[in-house]
């Protein structure tokens, strides 16, 4: 059997309604239908799959799952795009096909079919991003990729409401967790901005009787998803900073202008670029 879900980790909103919930196998069904334009009904075809530590070790972002005996669709929701996500789907991909498959098949002399495997992205960061985008495992390969290559493909969706990408009309559920966030985004200079989100959507019929249920625990659940995004946020600019003053030190340029650098680029104050310059040219 497939490892057990760790309650130590935290679900997002977006993977409570698609993987956690009552509701959830109705609403990854209804996701896989808008996928493939298809209208299966069974809530039974649906089997949900999660391996742990492969992708996150705080927060459950993991809405795989697999769709009768046919296919094996790995999901995962992202509000910053690492494009070393085919990477990782790959080393998901690996562990996944482990717990499926019967160990003696994999020494049979005859062909053992599996479930085909697919790869997507839900995004609703903040940051500009297509409407829809392809990550290919071989953009991190060393060296030109060979005639037998691994390939593996990412679909990356964003699902931000104002980009209208065609998913949000064929999967309700999908849509109306989006304008739930993007209210919530709308109150974000006003006090208690998700309660305030909560009680406009159920007026509004928005995730209505979800909210209803659960409106105490998506207040819970946002709070520490957005904590998590802005820890994350700030590690991988202090990353950002540390590489690009340890690089241009390599390369012999001057002080001045790694400084101009460092306030172009992460928008920081001189007295800021002083500050992380001294803590990165001494390592």
């Amino acid at each position: 059997m497939l490892s057990k879900e760790n309650r130590g980790y935290k679900d997002s909103v977006f993977v409570d309604l698609f993987y956690s919930d009552e509701t959830a196998k109705g609403n990854l069904l209804s996701l896989y239908n808008a996928l493939h334009d298809t209208d299966l009904t069974d809530e039974g075809l649906i089997k949900k799959v999660r391996i742990e530590d492969i992708l996150y070790k705080n927060f459950n972002n993991d809405i795989s799952c697999r769709v009768g005996d046919g296919v094996f669709v790995f999901g995962e929701h992202q509000s910053t795009v690492n494009p070393n996500i085919p990477v990782r789907y790959a080393m998901y991909a690996g562990r996944a096909y482990e717990q499926v498959l019967d160990k003696r098949d994999r020494y049979r002399t005859r062909l053992v079919k599996i479930p085909a495997p697919e790869f997507y992205v839900f995004y609703n960061g903040r940051e500009e991003y297509p409407v829809q985008q392809d990550l290919s495992l071989s953009d991190a390969f060393m060296s030109l990729p060979g005639p037998n290559t691994m390939g593996l493909k990412v679909t990356v969706i964003n699902i931000n409401i104002d980009k209208g990408h065609e998913i949000l009309d064929k999967c309700r559920v999908l849509k109306e967790y989006s304008q739930f966030i993007d209210t919530v985004r709308s109150y974000a200079d006003e006090a208690d901005p998700i309660k305030r989100a909560v009680g406009e959507c159920i007026e509004r019929g928005i995730l209505a009787r979800y909210l209803e249920r659960k409106g105490s625990e998506v207040r819970n659940m946002l709070v520490a998803e957005y904590s998590y995004e802005e820890d994350i946020r700030v590690k991988q600019e202090e990353a950002g900073i540390e590489v690009l003053v340890q690089d241009n030190l390599e390369e012999g340029v001057p002080k001045e202008r790694i400084l101009e650098k460092l306030q172009r680029r992460f928008s920081l104050d001189l007295e800021q670029a002083e500050e992380h310059y001294r803590r990165y040219s001494s390592l």
